[in-house]
């Protein structure tokens, strides 16, 4: 090597710095997306709902437009759907109202039965210790009483802000519903020219996954919640349309959600009728694992997602850590949704490549 000359760079080097300084870009892409994202997280979240209205009540607006015009076919179907969650919510109110009092009885004789359990083998607890949990607990309560006063004061604003996010995702599905598809179109316009045939492809992949997620998990909620409330009931379990109402809810979280919901029941079964019927509901936990994870899920959602368990899993947790519940609510379709886009891009090359091909 001559004086004054740079050391010669092997090409492995070369090309791991050139992937390194792009993947750098990319990552501070991604996370200025996210730091966005979580600024303004309440729209970011009535916008996915809204989506997800519309991939539930568009087909039901599309049908009933053909009797209808537009704009009445859907005024129509978003009404009939707020009068349905209103409904259940309803029948729920009212579960709770009609047994409160047997409900605060059950309890306080659980409460009961659970400490004299804890007393005998092979626990052996002190009869003072339990006293003194229960006297600690008064004496918290006492002592940070301006804390739980504040803490409630804040979560009425949180309260506000749920119901905004729940308006501006109603508003927007409103408009999703009546005319998405020229939404969209408007958007493909604003594009240039050599993106406007894969933003295409890519839409409609997203699109069709996105609705077959969403048609897919609500069915799966629907009959996991039914099956518990049914279990609950025959074992005399209080509150067994409300735990059934939280099993539907907590179903969106795949995997971890149903076990989530089915041990807050085992805890009201072991409250209200003891340690067998407690018993019971754990072995319901390992049942409905076992259901959703190999029948209904591949049977209802493997036209529409194929991604491995341990995929699911991860994004998950990747998703609570990113953004809480609500990250854990959407992690799994938004994966859906990039895998499947990538997926119709990359078939589309291989098709226009190979379509080169023959006409040479």
């Amino acid at each position: 090597m001559q004086p004054g000359t740079a050391p010669p760079v092997t090409p492995f080097l070369r090309t791991a710095a050139a992937y390194a300084w792009r993947l750098l870009i990319v990552g501070l892409l991604v996370y200025s997306l996210f730091a966005v994202l979580g600024r303004f997280h309440e729209i970011g979240v009535a916008l996915f709902l809204g989506l997800v209205i519309t991939a539930l009540l568009r087909p039901v607006a599309d049908i009933a437009a053909k009797g209808l015009p537009r704009p009445l076919a859907v005024a129509l179907t978003v009404l009939g759907g707020i009068a349905l969650v209103l409904g259940v919510l309803t029948l729920v109110g009212e579960a709770v109202a009609g047994e409160r009092t047997t409900l605060v009885r059950e309890f306080r004789d659980g409460v009961g039965r659970i400490e004299d359990w804890l007393e005998r083998p092979p626990f052996r607890l002190h009869p003072e210790a339990l006293g003194d949990v229960q006297a600690r607990i008064g004496q918290f309560l006492s002592s940070h009483r301006s804390a739980l006063v504040s803490e409630a004061v804040s979560g009425a604003g949180h309260v506000v802000a749920v119901f905004t996010t729940l308006a501006l995702a109603l508003f927007s599905a409103v408009f999703f519903i009546h005319a998405g598809d020229r939404q969209w179109a408007w958007f493909q316009g604003q594009l240039p020219r050599s993106a406007r045939g894969r933003a295409g492809i890519a839409g409609r992949a997203a699109w069709r996954t996105f609705t077959g997620y969403t048609h897919g998990i609500v069915l799966v909620a629907a009959v996991n919640a039914v099956l518990v409330g049914i279990a609950l009931w025959l074992l005399g379990v209080p509150l067994a349309v409300p735990l059934a109402l939280l099993e539907f809810v907590a179903a969106f979280v795949p995997l971890i959600g149903s076990p989530v919901a089915l041990a807050v029941a085992a805890v009201v079964a072991l409250a209200s009728q003891g340690p067998l019927v407690a018993a019971i509901v754990v072995a319901l936990i390992v049942v409905m694992g076992q259901i959703e994870g190999h029948l209904l899920h591949p049977l209802v959602m493997s036209w529409a997602v194929r991604l491995h368990p341990l995929v699911v899993a991860v994004s998950v947790i990747g998703g609570s850590i990113a953004a809480g519940i609500v990250g854990a609510v959407v992690a799994v379709p938004l994966v859906s949704v990039v895998w499947s886009v990538h997926t119709a891009l990359r078939e589309a090359r291989e098709a226009a490549r190979d379509g080169a091909t023959e006409a040479q």
